[in-house]
């Protein structure tokens, strides 16, 4: 019975998934600003080309 109450208070395991879910937040947030960034650079890029092919 003590090893059922004692297992029921741990929370080190639900810690460890909420940092789990903060890193995965994060990598999506990271991820979403290179693609962006990623699009933006490819288009001022082809500008500068188209620039100085004239």
């Amino acid at each position: 019975m003590t090893l059922i109450k004692r297992f029921l208070a741990d929370k080190s395991g639900a810690t460890a998934i909420e940092y789990g879910l903060i890193a995965a937040g994060i990598s999506v947030a990271i991820i979403a600003v290179v693609n962006s960034l990623g699009t933006s650079l490819k288009n001022t890029f082809s500008n500068v080309s188209s620039q100085l092919g004239k």
